[in-house]
């Protein structure tokens, strides 16, 4: 297998649905340069590693499958995977995601390779929900580059971001993030840290879709996982903006993180769940009780009771 330039890492566990479409639209990109494809397979419990072997032979100079005897979990998949590509660019596409435009990779390494201050480069994508027709372009509105903004809203969808691979060296060292446990995703604090230490740029054009599984790590139909995982983004933001900021942004993430959960809770689970929330975030930061957004949302949840 000739040298890459670019090291697409995808990472899969009971894909076997999805994950002959994610390697496709791998194989059909239309580049310059020599492109390899790492597979991380945990030790799925369906399919996926039959699919993925018959690729890897049908394939052998151009996808490379990681596996071990053991499941591993998402995040150290992630990293044996990264830190396995040889490219000096690094792209992601879970084996649920695909991409959908044959000249991605080639329109972002051409603008990676323009400018040696730039780590990242994105895309907007498409969001689907899995079993719907509903889909619409992500990020709705602007995509963010900058670390203020990010911090508060990550419009980086992991499948559409290539990055350099000694940033991604560098996040493994000095964040550590398996230290984290509590950090419920891998990539969002890995494009926030990247916003603080390189340029991140964005390129207008959907280049995949991101489907919206009905039960993931992000995405449940119980509404105690929702507010966990968005409580989990903001615990994020908060380590990082202590990191770099020294706390400058603390009162306001801690604002989001109530009126996140309240909002959840004001459509699901009982009034009892409710102010236990509301009260558990106000010791936490006794500013919050002057918050009308945990006043505003616990007279809807009382007007929704009544009216249902």
């Amino acid at each position: 297998m000739a040298t890459p330039l670019v090291s697409v890492c995808m990472t899969t566990y009971n894909h076997s649905a999805y994950i002959a479409r994610a390697i496709e639209g791998v194989l059909m990109q239309r580049t310059e340069f020599e492109v390899e494809l790492l597979i991380g397979e945990d030790c799925s419990q369906d399919n996926t590693l039959a699919i993925v072997r018959e690729y890897v032979a049908k394939y052998p100079d151009r996808i490379r499958l990681i596996t071990a005897e053991r499941n591993v979990g998402m995040r150290e998949n992630y990293r044996r995977t990264a830190l396995a590509s040889r490219g000096r660019y690094v792209a992601y596409c879970d084996g649920d995601d695909c991409w959908v435009d044959k000249d991605k990779l080639q329109r972002q390494v051409e603008a990676l390779e323009a400018d040696n201050e730039i780590g990242m480069c994105y895309t907007r994508s498409e969001r689907r929900i899995e079993h719907s027709d509903k889909r619409w372009s992500y990020p709705r509105g602007e995509m963010l580059t900058h670390f203020e903004g990010l911090l508060f809203n990550n419009t980086v969808e992991n499948c559409t971001a290539v990055a350099r691979r000694e940033l991604i060296e560098r996040y493994y060292r000095e964040v550590q993030p398996e230290k984290h446990p509590e950090w419920l995703t891998d990539d969002a604090p890995m494009w926030i840290w990247f916003s603080a230490e390189s340029r991140i740029v964005a390129l207008e054009g959907v280049t995949a879709v991101h489907y919206l599984l009905q039960e993931s790590v992000s995405q449940s139909d119980n509404y105690r996982k929702r507010i966990a995982f968005c409580d989990s983004l903001v615990d994020i933001s908060l380590w990082f903006d202590s990191r770099y900021c020294n706390g400058k942004f603390a009162a306001k993430l801690l604002r989001k993180r109530m009126e996140v959960a309240l909002w959840v809770l004001s459509y699901n689970g009982s009034f009892g769940e409710y102010f236990s929330r509301w009260w558990s975030d106000v010791k936490r930061t006794p500013r919050l009780l002057i918050n009308l957004a945990g006043y505003g949302l616990a007279v809807k949840k009382v007007w929704r009771k009544r009216n249902s």
